[in-house]
């Protein structure tokens, strides 16, 4: 998933539908500087944004993770027609059903670990797969220690066998909290076997060391609520 390329479409939206990124973003009960965000390439909306995005404007939430419309755009009505293929269950937990090949599915990646609240998503197809994390936040016990280094990892584990998927920048004299900030995940091309995608496999890891040399492990097990098809 190209994050400046879906941030181009963005903005290509917008500006076709002539709104300032105020006005669109009031459309989406976000700020304007979220907007600005995702046009620069920053970031990138979560799945309910992306949902709500092609509710509005009429595109395929398919086109929107690939940055580019598929099919030359006739009227706003065929696009309205398009869009109904998506359909959402109320609040945090959706499920996306009766897509066409070439559409996405998606899954909504959580924290099993009380001390830790992750929010991200997984989408994929028959083709491909993108696992995106887009906030960790510590909402354990206080820790102000500034560690001399912290990294992450993000695993999956198949029976007694742990893969590394993807690993985070390090930080430096941080906070657990003041690292956690600046951390964004993304896996392009992801396993797209149904039963990896459901078997709720994926932990991470996060390894900060004091001052003292002595290691601190995090242990998050990640849980990708939704079942296949």
């Amino acid at each position: 998933m190209d994050q400046e390329k879906i941030g181009q479409f963005i903005k290509q939206i917008r500006e076709e539908n002539h709104l300032t990124q105020k006005e669109f973003a009031d459309q989406l009960n976000v700020t304007f500087q979220a907007v600005s965000k995702w046009e620069r390439g920053k970031n990138i909306p979560d799945i309910a944004v992306l949902k709500e995005i092609s509710e509005k404007f009429h595109v395929n939430v398919d086109e929107l993770l690939e940055g580019k419309r598929k099919l030359q755009k006739k009227n706003k009505n065929v696009w309205l027609w398009i869009g109904l293929f998506l359909l959402f269950s109320v609040g945090v937990f959706f499920v996306v059903n009766n897509y066409s090949k070439g559409d996405y599915e998606f899954k909504i990646i959580s924290s099993k670990c009380a001390d830790f609240h992750i929010s991200g998503s997984a989408a994929y197809n028959k083709e491909k797969a993108t696992i995106y994390i887009s906030n960790i936040e510590f909402c354990g016990k206080e820790d102000l220690m500034k560690y001399r280094t912290i990294s992450c990892v993000l695993y999956e584990n198949e029976k007694d066998t742990k893969t590394k998927i993807s690993t985070c920048p390090e930080g430096k004299n941080q906070t657990l909290t003041e690292f956690l900030r600046g951390v964004n995940i993304q896996v392009d091309h992801y396993s797209t076997q149904c039963k990896k995608m459901t078997s709720n496999t994926l932990t991470l890891e996060i390894h900060a060391l004091t001052d003292e040399n002595k290691t601190i492990t995090y242990t998050i097990p990640l849980q990708l609520n939704d079942q296949c098809k």
